[in-house]
């Protein structure tokens, strides 16, 4: 397991609606992400990705299967272990207004992993040094969420989630609130922790445009299960199951300029921490 940042074996997720009916979300998948790696997750609404990803995080329980993270068992690990093995793992939710307390600064939210556990840090320069790495002003720090706008939000969260320095970043849809530009410097900073940190990345997401840009890797996902895995430049070229198909034919028709704005690129953080 060890070569692998993320493991995931036969995992089953089942979703309950009663006491004698449920819906098997997630059905028997196989993914593993590499270090260094960004692994794309796609597939059409209610295909299992969200599922998938939010089981691996252990967010949600799973019927069955094993969670490896850094080439530790996730998916077992109890109290103090599982505690230590969760700063290796980390998520950005979909909805930044969700996924932050209303009534804490900028400051307190990204120092929080921190702070849970129990980390030294300087609460003034290591959230600032976080902020710049993703574009944003020091000067935010002492804002509430309602202050700033949908992008600076969702950049936050990204901070928050790169503070521990863990091994596997998972990003749900974590970029619909950005405009290219302004995603194009935090995957600046994605780009750059893949290579210095070897971070591994999982990315659910429905744009394929920033797929083929920025990820190494792609699986596609139906009815629950993985129908088809491979190089991102393989799988868009040559597709060979009809789900991946829908979703190339579905796609918007490319942009070179869009394509490119998506491309990780060295952006000034004086240029992008202003309103997106």
């Amino acid at each position: 397991m060890t070569q692998h940042a993320l493991a995931i074996i036969d995992l089953v997720v089942d979703h309950r609606i009663n006491a004698r009916r449920s819906v098997r979300a997630v059905d028997h998948v196989d993914l593993h992400v590499r270090a260094g790696e960004v692994h794309a997750l796609v597939g059409e609404s209610g295909s299992g990705k969200t599922s998938l990803a939010r089981a691996a995080l252990r967010l949600i329980p799973r019927t069955s299967g094993s969670l490896w993270v850094d080439g530790s068992d996730f998916g077992r690990a109890r109290g103090r272990h599982l505690r230590a093995l969760r700063t290796r793992m980390q998520y950005v939710a979909q909805d930044p207004l969700d996924a932050l307390d209303p009534r804490v600064t900028v400051q307190q939210s990204v120092a929080e992993p921190w702070l849970v556990h129990r980390v030294p840090h300087d609460p003034v320069r290591d959230v600032a040094r976080l902020l710049a790495q993703v574009g944003l002003d020091a000067t935010l720090a002492t804002r509430l969420p309602h202050q700033l706008s949908g992008g600076q939000r969702q950049r936050v969260c990204v901070a928050r989630a790169l503070a521990l320095e863990p091994a596997v970043v998972v990003l749900d849809e974590p970029f619909a609130a950005l405009d290219p530009p302004v995603a194009a410097q935090v995957l600046d900073t994605i780009d750059e922790l893949r290579t210095r940190r070897d971070t591994a990345f999982l990315l659910v997401t429905h744009d394929l445009a920033m797929v083929e840009s920025v990820a190494d890797t792609v699986s596609v996902m139906a009815d629950g299960e993985i129908v088809e895995h491979g190089p991102t430049t393989a799988v868009f070229t040559s597709p060979r199951a009809a789900a991946t198909m829908r979703l190339l034919d579905a796609r918007i028709p490319h942009d070179p300029e869009r394509a490119r704005q998506w491309r990780p690129c060295s952006v000034s953080a004086t240029t992008t921490s202003q309103e997106s």
